[in-house]
């Protein structure tokens, strides 16, 4: 029986070579440790990781519940993905657990495809093919000559991280005016970029093309609304390649139907896959695809080997690099939040 016990649900999460788990054992080779599938429903997990030094988490969400009840001994949370939805952050930092993802990795393949959606929308791809396939090919030229040269139009970015940065730096060769909002990032930042920072309003009022960056937190759920959409341009492209929940899709279908916005092109839907019934399956003026912005032949192996290191890091009681909570709890005496270290439990 090995040393160290990491439990994960059974059956692999966004994977293409299955759950032998070669890649993340890579670094951990020479710690006798040992990643060991579980049971995929709350109660089951909970008490299948009563011995469990480290977990990871994919397949299941990790709520309040399976987190208050993993044992004392357990270490840390670790996500093979950039996104920290499926794990309730607030519980994990009440207990000095600290949570980790995989935020640096697919970067360049997000930022790619959010580009990919902005031309492809704005020169009207699908719909070309679709003319050409129907022997409509004298209606392709008309159908453009209504849409503007892409240079010198401005693209607004909502949330100012790593990945609107990238897609900010891809956007420049092609002409395009570049202006994001996020609150949380200073100004000189943006204009390092070369983006222009402005509000929320004169973000939507201003652009072109709008692209979802906000990360799926409980501030930024349904963050825009039909409002928001009522402030766009007629002519206007909204892109997400973020997370579907941050935008209310009721309000984004009804944009789109009654023309307060032109086009739309989605990596991401509010429920995934989405139903039958969902009205954006049949618009035409929609260019979707599947959550697949992040995807590339280096997917699997660059994410897995970095839930890898963050385990041997953790496991040898060393802070793991990409913490995306505080692991902290609040010194009632000093009223002041500090630091758990990783030498003790998560409730000592």
């Amino acid at each position: 029986m090995a040393k160290f016990k990491i439990a994960t649900p059974a059956g692999a999460s966004f994977s293409t070579h299955g759950g032998d788990y070669e890649y993340e054992m890579e670094p951990l080779d020479g710690i006798d440790a040992a990643i060991v599938e579980g049971p995929t429903d709350e109660d089951g997990f909970i008490k299948f990781a009563q011995d469990a030094d480290a977990i990871y988490a994919k397949g299941m969400r990790f709520g309040k519940k399976v987190i208050d009840g993993l044992p004392q001994r357990c270490r840390a949370i670790v996500l093979g993905s950039v996104g920290v939805d499926s794990v309730d952050v607030v519980a994990a930092t009440q207990r000095g657990m600290p949570v980790t993802n995989c935020p640096h990795t697919f970067i360049e393949e997000v930022a790619d495809h959010a580009m990919m959606l902005l031309l492809a929308s704005h020169r009207r791809t699908i719909e070309q093919d679709r003319m050409v396939r129907e022997s409509r090919w004298r209606e392709g030229r008309p159908a453009l000559l209504e849409i503007p040269r892409i240079m010198g139009l401005t693209l607004g970015l909502i949330a100012f991280g790593h990945v609107a940065r990238a897609v900010a730096k891809r956007a420049k060769p092609f002409g395009l005016r570049v202006i994001a909002y996020d609150p949380f990032i200073e100004e000189l930042v943006m204009v390092e970029h070369g983006v222009l920072p402005c509000t929320l309003e004169e973000v939507l009022a201003q652009s072109d093309f709008v692209s979802m960056h906000a990360p799926a937190t409980p501030e930024a759920e349904g963050m825009l609304k039909e409002k928001h959409f009522r402030q766009m341009k007629k002519t206007a492209v909204f892109i997400n390649t973020g997370r579907g929940p941050t935008v209310q899709e009721s309000a984004l279908i009804k944009a789109l139907s009654e023309g307060w916005i032109a086009h739309a092109g989605l990596d991401v839907l509010e429920i995934e896959p989405p139903g039958n019934n969902n009205p954006i399956l049949g618009m035409t003026n929609v260019t979707l695809s599947a959550h697949t912005a992040s995807a590339s032949a280096r997917f699997d192996p660059a994410r897995k080997l970095h839930v890898g290191r963050e385990l041997a890091l953790i496991l040898n009681n060393r802070w793991p690099m990409s913490c995306v909570n505080p692991a902290v709890l609040m010194n009632t005496k000093l009223r002041r939040w500090q630091p758990i270290s990783m030498e003790r439990g998560p409730n000592s």
